[in-house]
This record gives structure tokens, sequence and C-alpha cells, in this order.
């Protein structure tokens, strides 16, 4: 095996292998200029047979764009975020834009660097969650010429174009569901609060509507890090062991939400009776557990889709108008763990 095995293959290459000169391949592979359509899929197919792959960073130097949209997520383990990828994917697989995902595990200073890194591609456009940016990450995708759609979230003032929910309307409206039902000692767990703006959002809605009707928190506790449905059997043993009067459970999360109910069943608690428990997220994988959690659905797929409808549209015609703020309402499931009257 010669050291050419491995060199890069030209246009060279699909040209001598197709017949045609260097010129029509370009032309074909850019799909540009008036080429028969035989001599299209004669180009075509000897690419396909060689593996040739353009330099679209080569030809994007004209254009100083490429057909990439970069996706900043702050995690792939969390199950909301996957949702929200297919809605994107299945938005931009009709388009020639393809999306390339980042992922800062909830750090400003790692979202930071990760923009950094992508705008140097000069892609087409953003999708990056939240509202919530360090001032060189806002600077830069200002800057950066394209459009900017921030997920997830509308709690704020985006850089671009927001798509999401408002959380603090969210974290309100469980807060009536559950008091209109009567429970009034309500404990509340969270995982990553200082990190997750969407999270903390969330619980300053549910306590500041727990507050207009004259209840507050009985009892909070925070955690980072380790599996989600087993910290949530520890947080809600230790909780209900140190407030026994506890009547209401609220998690900022389905996953530790349903580590919690399992607790109780094994406990022999009464869910909803004697404790009434509701999660947030409404994810599906959770749908074959003993009781139906009491969630609200995040509307992730939707989200993903009208943001890269969004980036598409604005690509296509950069004169495009969309809304500043695309607010989506998000719904209560009452399950099995939240009683109704």
């Amino acid at each position: 095996m010669t050291s050419d095995d491995h060199r890069p293959l030209t246009l060279r290459d699909v040209s001598e292998a197709s017949g045609v000169s260097e010129m029509t391949v370009s032309r074909v592979l850019r799909n540009r200029g008036d080429v028969s359509q035989s001599t299209r899929e004669r180009v075509l197919e000897a690419a396909k047979t060689l593996g040739y792959v353009p330099n679209k960073i080569a030809g994007a130097l004209a254009s100083q764009r490429v057909n990439l949209v970069a996706v900043i997520i702050p995690s792939l383990r969390n199950m909301v975020f996957p949702e929200v990828m297919s809605g994107i994917s299945r938005v931009l697989e009709e388009t020639e834009l393809q999306p390339v995902v980042g992922v800062t595990d909830y750090m400003p200073e790692k979202e930071e660097r990760v923009l950094y890194e992508m705008l140097s591609w000069r892609p087409s456009g953003v999708i990056v969650a939240g509202l919530e940016h360090t001032d060189a990450a806002q600077a830069m995708l200002k800057a950066s010429g394209i459009p900017v759609v921030e997920i997830m979230d509308t709690d704020g003032t985006p850089i671009d174009t927001a798509v999401g929910i408002s959380h603090r309307r969210a974290g309100r409206e469980m807060a009536r569901a559950i008091l209109k039902q009567g429970y009034r000692k309500i404990g509340f767990m969270g995982t990553k609060m200082p990190l997750d703006h969407r999270a903390r959002k969330r619980f300053e809605g549910f306590t500041e509507a727990l507050a207009k009707e004259g209840v507050e928190i009985a009892e909070h506790e925070f955690y980072s890090g380790g599996s989600a449905l087993a910290k949530g059997r520890e947080m809600t043993k230790a909780m209900l062991e140190r407030e026994p009067e506890l009547d209401f459970l609220y998690y900022s999360n389905d996953m530790i939400a349903a580590g919690g109910l399992l607790h109780c069943l094994d406990a022999g608690i009464d869910v909803p009776g004697r404790v009434g428990l509701a999660g947030f997220n409404g994810v599906e994988l959770l749908d074959g557990l003993p009781r139906k959690l009491a969630t609200m659905d995040a509307c992730r797929t939707e989200i993903g889709t009208r943001a890269a409808e969004i980036i598409a549209a604005r690509v296509q015609d950069p004169s495009a108008m969309s809304d500043k703020i695309v607010e989506l309402t998000p719904t209560i499931t009452y399950g099995d763990t939240l009683k109704r009257r």
C-alpha cells in the first residue's frame, strides 16, 4: 500500500473517473451551471463510488458560510435535549443545512469555548439553549451576523429570536394546581439549581404563586450529579423523615420525581392521598411506572421544530421576518400522583 492510498481525493480523481472536465465536476457538485442530466448522473455516481466528499470549507471561502447549524445544548444525558434535536433534525433534513452539536454541561465558560470554536467554522445559524450567557458569548452571538435562536426559555430578552416556554409561568401554574387540590405542606427538590437557570425560574414562579396564597415552601433540597432516580429516592426518603407532615413534593424534573415515587411506593405511602408528587418535562419513558406521574410538558420537540424553521427560513431569505419571541404553552398532566377533587 503506497502513501497515495491515503491521500485526500480531489476533483481530478472524480474528473478522471467520470470522463468529464474538473470544471464540469465542480458545477455538478455545487449544483451550478447548465449540465446535462446524463453527465450529472455520471459525475455523482463516480463521486459516490470513489467516496469523494467536497471540501465545503474551501467552497465557503467565497460565501463566508458553510451549510452547518451550530446547536449548543447543556447535556446529552438529559432526555429533554434528544427530543429537541429530533425536532431540529426533522426540519433541517429537508434543507441543505446540517446540525452540528456542542455540549456545555451547564457551564457558562464551556459554552463560551464551544461557541467560539463553532463560530470559527462560519455556520449559517446558531441554536443555543437558554437566554443567559457570558458577556463574551453574547458579544460573539451579536457580532456573528447570522440567525441566532435561543431555545427553551422566554423569560428574558433574546439576542435575536427566542423559542420556548415561560418557566416562571410553568412554576406558577403548577403551584396553583397543587393548591387547588388542597395541599399546603409542600416540599421542593431540584437539581443543578445554580447552573440550570430554567429550573431556577420554575422554582421562583412556584414560590411566588404559593406566597400569594400565604403558603411557604416547608422544605427544599438541591443536588448536583449522580443518578437522578437514585437521588430522587434518597432525597425523598430524607425529606419525609425530616418533615413527616409534608403532603406534597414538587421536583424540578421527572427523573428525580420518578425516584421519589418509587420510594413512596416501597415505603407504603399513599400516593396521592397521603403525599402528592409532581415533576416537569413530560418524559414518555416514565409512562411504564406503577403510577403515572403528574408533570408538565416542556414542548421540547416543538421547540426544536420551530427553532429550525426560523433558521431555515432566514438562511433562504435573510430578509424573512420572524417573531422576536415565540412562546409555547405547556399543559399539566395530572396523572395518578396529583389528586383532583
